[in-house]
């Protein structure tokens, strides 16, 4: 298990920033993990067009099952480029570009990843680290100091 910083994603997004090679014109961050991602980003590229999508894996009949919700409508965008977390499986990346790309035939779609697993059925256009164990990311544990908060 790896704790991932604050200080970690603040430099690793200034190394994002400087990996693309070119400047989107839309955002779409895959929620929940992506949403940091997708904010500091468009922060950093000056970029108001920062859209989020949902992918929720969830079990059914002891199947694994992936739903894409919320899929914003990116008319006009030229370059859009799709952020998460990780990309593990890669199932949740790869449904949400090929959904996007078919909906927008006109954009060019990229996507980006601090971590990525070999193991992925899709490779982020850009990556940032490998990884093999589990990360514990900043925005996921140090509000809760720990605790799970119990749902009511």
């Amino acid at each position: 298990m790896r704790y991932y910083s604050y200080e970690n994603f603040r430099d690793d997004m200034k190394i994002l920033v400087g990996k693309l090679d070119i400047t989107p014109s839309a955002i779409v961050a895959i929620a929940r993990g992506g949403l940091t991602m997708g904010h500091f980003l468009g922060i950093a590229l000056d970029i108001r067009n920062v859209f989020t999508i949902n992918a929720t894996l969830y079990f059914n009949k002891q199947k694994e099952l992936l739903q894409i919700s919320n899929i914003p409508s990116l008319e006009g965008h030229e370059h859009v480029l799709v952020v998460d977390d990780i990309v593990d499986s890669g199932e949740s990346m790869s449904k949400v570009c090929q959904i996007l790309g078919a909906s927008n035939p006109s954009a060019h779609i990229q996507s980006a990843a601090i971590f990525y697993k070999d193991s992925a059925c899709i490779m982020p256009t850009y990556t940032l680290h490998r990884t093999e164990e589990w990360i514990e990311f900043f925005w996921e544990v140090d509000v809760l100091d720990g605790q799970r908060i119990e749902q009511r």
